[in-house]
């Protein structure tokens, strides 16, 4: 792709400005798109995002709108970056708007809840009906926005069914400081983020409740073999759980200090009730929405999941932390693996 092509960010959140920060300090030409026009004239007027990223001044080939129409229109690339509860919304809007073979990149990390659809599938599910050739990718990995903006070292995975669209989507995110691998398996990268962030709710319960490092590596170690169980059931290569978009995004999100979801589940874990926690946060934690979607899919997929069955507990059942633990802890005795003989 030319540098002077144009791309658009669509959610101009901490992490859609952070990929447009990149993608302009490249020499693209990028456009911000926002849905609130109140917020887009302060981004436009103070040239950096002080509500959701601040500190990071905006390039001069970065621009911002709330036009959707004039976002997208002939526009070859579009980045979908909107929380997964209004991607299917936003989404809705500006398919028809989209050019003839334009690649759209989901850097969403979520499943619908009422679909219990990945952010790829709802975008199938909404083009099934006109098709034009537009070519779908995902791009996940372990990456806080805020690391991502200051340009410290990176690697993610960018994959889609067709290779080349993969190694498209490579090629524009790849700097010195953000590294990008392709891969072909979608719903692999897709599933890794959105399990994650509920196991990383686990861990921040596990860390406010006291319990230390063992604790914390327990759980990251038994997460991951949940959210394999679940992925692989899905269609997933076991492999790609063992990658950026897998351990390595769980890894991040189950100790970083950056991490929003962690740190509703260490609120939690300190004696926070949901609703206040939820009511102080500027962003969106997305592994609470989340966390019904990845039970109501295990539960369909006849897939145990007991750590996130017992998060689920915690946020809607009304059940205590300690409680969730002591029932973990407490269940039957499991082999971890059994070797053939």
């Amino acid at each position: 792709m030319a540098e002077e092509e144009k791309i658009t960010v669509i959610g101009a959140g901490s992490w859609g400005t952070a990929l447009a920060l990149l993608l302009g300090q490249k020499g693209m030409s990028v456009t911000l798109w926002g849905h609130r026009p109140e917020h887009v004239n302060q981004l436009a007027a103070e040239r950096e995002n002080r509500r959701y990223l601040p500190g990071y001044p905006f390039p001069d080939n970065l621009t911002m709108t709330a036009d959707l129409d004039a976002a997208v229109r002939d526009c070859p690339l579009v980045v979908m970056v909107v929380p997964s509860h209004g991607f299917r919304a936003v989404f809705h809007q500006l398919k028809d708007r989209l050019m003839e073979g334009a690649i759209v990149v989901s850097a969403t990390k979520g499943i619908e809840n009422s679909s219990l659809l990945t952010m790829i599938g709802v975008m199938q599910e909404e083009l099934a009906a006109n098709p034009s050739g537009i070519r779908l990718a995902v791009l996940s990995g372990p990456s806080f926005a805020k690391e991502v903006a200051a340009e410290k070292p990176t690697a993610v995975t960018a994959a889609s069914k067709d290779l080349a669209v993969a190694q498209r989507v490579q090629q524009v995110f790849f700097t010195e400081r953000f590294r990008v691998y392709a891969s072909t398996d979608v719903i692999g990268v897709e599933l890794g983020g959105p399990l994650k962030n509920v196991v990383a709710i686990a861990a921040g319960i596990s860390d406010g409740l006291g319990f230390g490092t063992n604790a914390r590596a327990a759980l990251i170690t038994r997460g991951l073999a949940e959210i394999t169980r679940l992925a692989v059931k899905m269609g997933a290569n076991p492999l790609t759980m063992s990658g950026l978009a897998g351990l390595g995004d769980l890894v991040l999100t189950c100790t970083g200090d950056l991490s929003r979801n962690r740190s509703v589940g260490l609120k939690l874990g300190e004696g926070m009730t949901l609703e206040t926690i939820l009511a102080e946060m500027n962003m969106v934690a997305e592994g609470v929405k989340t966390t019904k979607s990845v039970v109501d899919l295990a539960r369909k997929m006849k897939v145990e999941m007991p750590i996130l069955e017992q998060v689920y507990a915690v946020l809607y059942e009304g059940k205590t932390c300690s409680e969730a633990v002591q029932d973990l802890m407490g269940r039957d005795q499991k082999e971890e693996m059994v070797l053939p003989s």
